[in-house]
């Protein structure tokens, strides 16, 4: 199984493309920021990955990506191994995005609303702005019987 779920900032605006072609697709490029659990005096605090989505999804990251934006990726690890010019063989890899999500709301970085792509398909949902300083959201009074638990 290749699977990978990472968590970071984009550390630049997407790079994206459009194929030569009647069936023309978006290519979205992007590098993402992890921060390492254990940090270590000399060592460096993240590690970097390249990333790649295609499609819808590439659409999606034009539209709604900019640099620092904290994301949630899930894909599959790739090599992207080539010989440079000096005819070293350079190794390397490349997040294939499978799905992406923001993941800290645009309240956090100011705006209302959050964004989720997943499967190739774009989806759109508003979250209510908490009504405490705790974070929480009064809930009114006489809906208990729609909340789907009691």
């Amino acid at each position: 199984m290749n699977k990978v779920i990472l968590i970071g900032r984009l550390t630049r605006d997407p790079e994206c493309r459009y194929s030569q072609g009647t069936n023309q697709i978006t290519v979205a490029r992007f590098s993402l920021a992890v921060d390492r659990k254990f940090k270590r005096e000399g060592e460096p605090d993240a590690d970097y990955f390249n990333c790649s989505a295609f499609g819808k999804q590439a659409d999606f990251v034009e539209k709604y990506l900019k640099k620092g934006i904290k994301m949630v990726v899930t894909g599959r690890i790739q090599n992207d191994n080539y010989t440079n010019n000096n005819g070293e063989k350079v190794y390397s890899v490349r997040i294939m995005v499978e799905e992406l999500e923001f993941a800290e709301s645009k309240n956090v970085t100011g705006g209302g609303e959050s964004h989720h792509s997943q499967d190739n398909e774009y989806q759109q949902t508003s979250r209510p702005t908490p009504s405490t300083a705790d974070g929480f959201m009064n809930i009114p009074d006489g809906i208990d019987e729609e909340l789907p638990f009691n």
